[in-house]
């Protein structure tokens, strides 16, 4: 049994298909990634799966349990973190576990040893009696996601959960989560993050509510046509207009050099070349695109 399963699962908001059409599984054990910027259907996509929207199309199921017909067992076998997890600042970290131990009626036989192990397991024992107003970014998300795993469940489903975390807490963070595959959670994260997809076993590429891509990311990375060249030169924003204009393949900016995709790696140098003429310290190879690099040129309506 797949631990999740959508079959043209679709969501409609008036005249706005919010998600269209969804067909992926996920096996038990896995870390799956939905993958796409702000507005492609992600937190939509992760409310249908939980119970709290109905789709207006398609089914779905998470750990056997139907999301429409079966919604209110579900919420008993899945952890759902959202982008703003409803933690109470004014209570402390235990208070905010011991209320949610109280809503998903975990028994009191065995909670302290639950609850305490979660507060290792997240590194907050320490800060067992602190407000939860009080915590910075990274461990309110800490709290947040230990919040979600007080009853146990077999399916997490964490919605961007370290979006505007900085970059230290997001390591801490995912070794959690791979701690948590390692005891057998399922594990389902949106994200905008291209270095979090990459720590994905599978992910879903999603754009305006549609699955574009669904596969390893090295099979994802295989969607792109052409050869990618890295283009080095001291000033990469000013030649980058004259690139857009002159080459018909996707040019992007990435820090301090230019990404071009083009058909022909040696015909798309010497035309590089060629427009780049006198421009001092160029330097042009080919390079393995990223999941970026996927995004800004196979993606439908991409920014080339």
């Amino acid at each position: 049994m797949q631990a999740i399963r959508a079959e043209k699962l679709g969501r409609r908001f008036g005249d706005l298909d919010a998600v269209v059409d969804l067909n992926f599984t996920v096996a038990p054990g896995e870390i799956f990634g939905l993958v796409g910027p702000d507005g492609a259907g992600k937190t939509t996509t992760m409310r249908l799966l939980t119970g709290i929207l109905r789709p207006t199309s398609g089914e779905a199921w998470v750990d056997g349990l139907h999301i429409a017909r079966e919604a209110e067992p579900l919420k008993e076998r899945i952890g759902y973190m959202s982008q703003r997890f409803g933690l109470y600042p004014d209570l402390t970290v235990m208070e905010n576990l011991d209320f949610y131990a109280d809503l998903y009626d975990v028994p009191r036989e065995g909670r302290a040893a639950r609850t305490e192990r979660l507060l290792a397991f997240s590194n907050l024992t320490p800060f067992r009696r602190r407000r939860a107003g009080n915590l910075s970014g990274g461990m309110k998300q800490k709290l947040g996601l230990a919040c979600a795993l007080i009853h146990t469940p077999k399916v997490l489903f964490l919605d961007e959960p370290t979006n505007g975390v900085d970059p230290v807490s997001r390591r801490d963070f995912w070794r959690i989560l791979d701690q948590l595959q390692a005891e057998g959670v399922t594990l389902f994260v949106s994200t905008s993050y291209m270095d979090e997809a990459e720590r994905c076993g599978r992910i879903g590429l999603l754009h305006q509510g549609r699955l574009f891509a669904c596969d390893t990311v090295a099979g994802v990375k295989g969607l792109m046509q052409g050869t990618l060249l890295s283009v080095t030169c001291p000033h990469p924003r000013e030649v980058l207009a004259r690139l857009r204009q002159a080459e018909p393949g996707t040019v992007t900016i990435f820090g301090d050099r230019l990404h071009v995709v083009v058909d022909d790696p040696d015909t798309g140098r010497q035309r590089i070349e060629t427009l780049l003429e006198g421009v001092p310290g160029l330097e042009i190879e080919i390079i393995e695109p990223s999941l970026e690099d996927v995004f800004t040129s196979a993606l439908p309506g991409g920014d080339a």
